[in-house]
């Protein structure tokens, strides 16, 4: 049902040594939604999904993704299970065509065999790398090597995908396309958690969004209505 929780956290902490980056925090996305979680730098945007990812080993609390507690279990397994991660870093993989790289998002699935089924498929979605698959992936502009680690992740057709400043140093042309991507995303069937300083184009197609702020949440709402809310932006958004 479109009104589910897909995920649900619950008091949530997490620690880098003895720095608590994240303190407490609850929320929840829906079935086929986008929201977006904001904050300045440091709020503890990035420390979020890579703690629901299992990528932070010292947290505590409760990441429950279709039902299922995720908090025991290995980064591998929850990508197994549906949930995706794009950091903002890319990890674009030197030497290997696009067409390879695309492969990457498969190794690991159990629908490997659909390779070559799945690159046409997402290429169909991401025009400007069905013209670039024989290229290098590392020739890519910044903004094709985001939507080349996009359609990555997209290869094993997870369920969600959380999605760290996928705009960032990246000209506005190619950012227009990938916000309209996101939507087309969403249109597909596919759940977004994102993470964005560009905060008018990321609530223009969310549904929700949350605001953080020294690791816990300070406010939270309708996208639409924090569009509207200059204050709230500038309080907890500006950089």
């Amino acid at each position: 049902m479109l009104n589910e929780a897909m995920l649900k956290v619950e008091q949530l902490n997490a620690w880098y040594d003895h720095s608590h980056v994240i303190q407490g925090l609850s929320f929840e996305v829906k079935r086929g939604e986008i929201v977006t979680l904001m904050g300045r730098n440091g709020a503890g945007k990035t420390s979020t999904l890579r703690t629901i990812m299992g990528l932070v080993s010292q947290c505590k609390g409760s990441v429950v993704f279709d039902g299922e507690e995720l908090l025991t279990l290995p980064p591998h397994t929850r990508f197994h299970r549906g949930l995706a991660y794009v950091p903002e870093e890319r990890r674009i993989v030197t030497g290997l065509t696009v067409r390879e790289n695309l492969q990457l998002g498969l190794l690991a699935s159990e629908r490997r065999g659909e390779m070559n089924e799945m690159v046409d498929e997402i290429a169909q979605t991401f025009p400007r790398l069905k013209e670039r698959l024989d290229q290098d992936g590392t020739s890519l502009s910044g903004g094709e090597q985001q939507m080349l680690a996009i359609a990555r992740a997209m290869m094993a057709r997870p369920r969600m995908i959380l999605l760290d400043e996928p705009s960032e140093g990246i000209m506005p042309l190619l950012v227009d396309e990938m916000f309209e991507l996101f939507t087309r995303m969403k249109q597909q069937g596919t759940t977004i958690l994102l993470v964005e300083q560009n905060v008018e184009r990321a609530l223009s197609i969310s549904d929700r969004a949350y605001i953080l702020d020294q690791g816990h949440i300070v406010h939270q709402g309708d996208a639409a209505e924090l569009l509207a809310n200059a204050e709230i932006q500038e309080k907890y958004c500006a950089v």
